[in-house]
């Protein structure tokens, strides 16, 4: 099943390394992937986008992602500012940072479509200890569309930081990723 992946967030938000990550290890998983940022000379927290394509067949297309399946947005505060459901397939999905409820991000964005919330925001401040939400983001992700196996996404972020990250803040970026995958709603 091919899968097209937009992601909403503020520059230095991670949204590029959530992007990466997910991308690596879909590869891992042996999927085809293309994932690229959008981004100028936008300053940090600017509005950046990133997108993804990850397929069981190799990939032709080489645009940006146009009509996402899933649209992830990271930064709460852009609901309302930036259309985020912007060309959302019919049938797609939104995965949302938001504290509040279905319904209530529903309205806020202006869809029917299907859409689930987690407060990554929270999660991340409580388990990492800085609001940096895009690993819990990854979590509530892959809950929601099996696009990789959570182990397989645990296995990669772990790989990926060793000899990067203290192996504590690795230990707090999985736990993050796991309160996520839990507590999407």
């Amino acid at each position: 099943m091919d899968t097209e992946i937009c992601w909403h967030g503020r520059g230095g938000q991670g949204i590029v390394t959530a992007n990466e990550i997910l991308a690596e290890a879909a590869i891992h998983a042996g999927k085809y992937v293309k994932a690229f940022p959008e981004f100028g000379p936008e300053r940090m927290g600017a509005p950046i986008r990133a997108f993804a394509r990850i397929s069981e067949h190799p990939i032709k297309v080489h645009t940006q992602v146009y009509e996402p399946d899933i649209v992830v947005v990271v930064d709460p505060s852009l609901i309302g500012k930036v259309d985020v459901a912007r060309g959302l397939k019919k049938g797609g999905t939104i995965v949302a940072n938001y504290p509040g409820t279905v319904s209530e991000i529903q309205e806020a964005i202006g869809t029917d479509a299907e859409c689930h919330v987690v407060d990554a925001t929270k999660i991340s401040t409580d388990e990492i200890g800085r609001p940096m939400a895009n690993t819990s983001m990854l979590g509530a992700l892959v809950r929601i569309r099996p696009i990789i196996s959570y182990e397989a996404l645990e296995d990669h972020i772990t790989t990926k930081f060793e000899g990067k990250l203290q192996d504590k803040m690795i230990v707090k970026n999985l736990a993050a990723l796991k309160r996520a995958y839990e507590e999407v709603r």
